[in-house]
This record gives C-alpha cells, structure tokens and sequence, in this order.
C-alpha cells in the first residue's frame, strides 16, 4: 500500500499574510479522499523526529535555537515568519514522515509527504519558509542506518534547493540535481551536482526536452539505489512567484517522466510536496493531486 505522511498540524495557520499557502495541506487529503484515489489508510500521522537525526544534517547552534525559540529577529525574517513552538513542531513532523516514507518507499516503491521539499534550509540556517531539510536530513538518516549507499535528490521546485545543495556539498553519495529559475529566488544560488538553470517565461516543450536530457544525466551519474523527488508546483503559468510558464498538463507530463524512470529502475522513490503559489487554490491543489493519480496508476 502507499503510504502518505500527514498530519493536522501540516496546516496550522500562520500569522496573517502567510496563511493562504497552507490551505493546500488540507485540501490535498481531503481531494484525494473525496474523489477515491486514496483511503484513509494510505495516510500516517508522523511523531516528531529526534534531535540525533537532525544533527546529521543540521548544526547544533543552529538547531537548539530554532529549538529554543532563540533565533535573531534577522534571522526569522530570512525564514519568512516569526517561529512559534507549534511551527517548530510542524516542522519536525514534516521531517519525522519524510524518514518514515523512505521506509515505506524501500517496503512499496513510492511513498509520499503531504508537505516537506522544505529544501532552503541549510546546515545552519532557514531560509524561504524553510526550517529543516526534510529530505536532506532522511538521506542522511538512509546513509547513517547504512540502508542505501547511493542518493539521487531530483529537485523540479522552481527555487533552486540551495539548503540541499550546501548540506551535500561534499557528500559524494548524494547527487542534487535542481532543475530551476535562474533568475528566481535564491537570489545567492549553492552549487548542487547539477543544476539547470531556466529562463523566464519558458514553455512545456523546451522544459520536457531539458528535463529528458538531464534526467538521464543524473541518472548516469548518481548510479543511485534510492531517489527523493521535489515535485513543487510553482513550475505553473499561473504561479505568482514562479516565473515560468508551463500548463497543468506539463507539470503532470514531468511527474511522470520521474515517476516512470524511478519505476523503470525498480527504485524506491520518496515524494515531497514543495512550493505552488497560484492566485487560484484550485490550481495547486489539483496540480499536486496529479502526482498522486499518477503514482496510483504506476504503483499502486
């Protein structure tokens, strides 16, 4: 069965201003649910994960303040919003489901986090709505328990995964392969294995064409025996922070390509939810549950 990580603080409400983006996390369920792709037994309710897992990614000074609600003014506004105890323990929900979905996805093939792809977030600092790594800190946590040897990282957010990208960078079992906007935010990119930087304004066929050529490079080269995907959909025309301009229909045709190339590969592949920011909730939400359709139809 395919599992799906979720749980009600996933949508706690933030301060006035930021609470729209997090809607997504309760309609994502509820749609699937509703429409029979999934029962209430595909989904888990993670427990918060521990501070040993986190340090395997995340410095120490770094983590106790976020731990201890100490983090500098400047600091919070790099994050986005101010911390509060509840979006700390969100975050490491988030965080405990995507190391339990790589468990399930070694068990099923696939597995999936309602939210996670929280990619900003470096070694010792948040950063774009991000507190930890979710997936940085699982591959990690994969290496420590010597459950994989190799780690492919495909990250098709449209913000390039620069946390992701510095966590790893001399880590040579995790390959980061970020295909995103190079004109977008991170304005300061990291350097990831390989990145793939996009212009403004581009289109489904040129993106499909990019994403088929340096899929397979990534591939080649991260000879990975496990695979996380960012699958964010702020990829949308319709995205107001995304900057491209790609249909529903491509966004769905680029899950697939992933998802039948990790399928193909008898790889285990977890699934993180990432970014979307249409001015229509609709538009997000039935983008991400096109992820889960297609899973569905490959693995299920």
């Amino acid at each position: 069965m395919i599992k799906i990580a979720w749980h009600p603080l996933y949508a706690h409400p933030l301060p006035e201003g930021h609470r729209f983006p997090m809607l997504k996390y309760e309609l994502i369920p509820e749609q699937l649910l509703h429409e029979g792709t999934i029962v209430p037994q595909n989904l888990f309710h993670p427990e918060p994960v521990s501070e040993d897992i986190i340090l395997l990614s995340h410095e120490k000074a770094y983590w106790e303040q976020l731990r201890d609600l100490t983090l500098s003014a400047k600091d919070q506004r790099r994050i986005g919003f101010p911390l509060n105890a509840q979006l700390v323990e969100r975050e490491l929900r988030i965080t405990q489901g995507t190391i339990d979905g790589a468990h399930f996805a070694i068990d099923n093939g696939i597995a999936f986090n309602v939210a996670g792809g929280t990619h900003h977030a470096g070694s010792h600092w948040g950063e774009g709505f991000c507190l930890l790594n979710d997936q940085a800190i699982a591959a990690n946590y994969l290496l420590y328990k010597k459950l994989v040897n190799r780690i492919l990282i495909i990250d098709l957010d449209v913000h390039q995964g620069n946390g992701t990208a510095e966590i790893f960078q001399r880590e040579s079992r995790v390959f980061t392969f970020s295909m995103h906007g190079e004109k977008n935010f991170p304005f300061k990119k990291e350097v990831s294995s390989l990145d793939v930087p996009l212009s403004d304004g581009m289109e489904d066929d040129e993106y499909l064409s990019a994403l088929y050529v340096h899929l397979k490079k990534a591939f080649e080269s991260a000879k990975p025996d496990f695979v996380f995907y960012l699958s964010g959909v702020d990829v949308l025309s319709t995205d107001k922070l995304g900057k491209l301009a790609l249909t529903r229909a491509a966004c769905k045709e680029r899950d697939k390509i992933v998802l039948q190339a990790c399928k193909n590969k008898s790889l285990p592949l977890q699934v993180s939810m990432g970014g979307g920011y249409s001015v229509d909730i609709r538009d997000i939400v039935d983008a991400h549950c096109n992820t889960y359709r297609l899973a569905f139809d490959l693995f299920g």
